[in-house]
């Protein structure tokens, strides 16, 4: 079941033609994946202090299809995908009464402090993937 977080359209979200700026879309996704973090009981925070573990984004193929545009009250949902000891891959779209206007494949990594690759915690992972092996 994806997790959803809701976003409204503010006028510093748009361009002169009035519609949302295209990369405003990657920082609704962002977002909305902080969220879906915390909803499963992980801070980020601790996470980063206790374990020295942060997550970044690897890689993201996205699909613009239709414009938002100012004060659209927008639904950003969020699905994962996949996770393996050290990657993660969510599914998110961004949605305007049920039509989909955004779509993104987010694939995200652990890293260390010093941005070297890492394993994702145990009790981390079986928050965020209790159901994937």
């Amino acid at each position: 079941m994806p997790h959803s977080f809701p976003v409204r359209v503010y006028y510093e979200d748009t361009d002169a033609a009035g519609i949302v700026y295209y990369a405003n879309y990657l920082r609704f996704i962002e977002r909305a994946r902080t969220e879906w973090v915390r909803a499963l009981g992980v801070d980020q925070v601790q996470l980063r202090a206790e374990e020295g573990v942060v997550f970044a984004v690897r890689r993201i193929e996205a699909d613009y299809l239709r414009p938002a545009r100012l004060d659209d009250e927008l639904t950003v949902e969020t699905q994962l995908v996949a996770a393996t000891g050290a990657r993660i891959v969510l599914d998110q779209a961004v949605l305007r009464a049920g039509e989909r206007l955004f779509h993104a494949q987010v694939t995200l990594v652990c890293m260390s402090d010093h941005g070297t690759a890492v394993r994702l915690p145990a009790e981390v992972r079986r928050r965020i993937a209790p159901n994937l092996h």
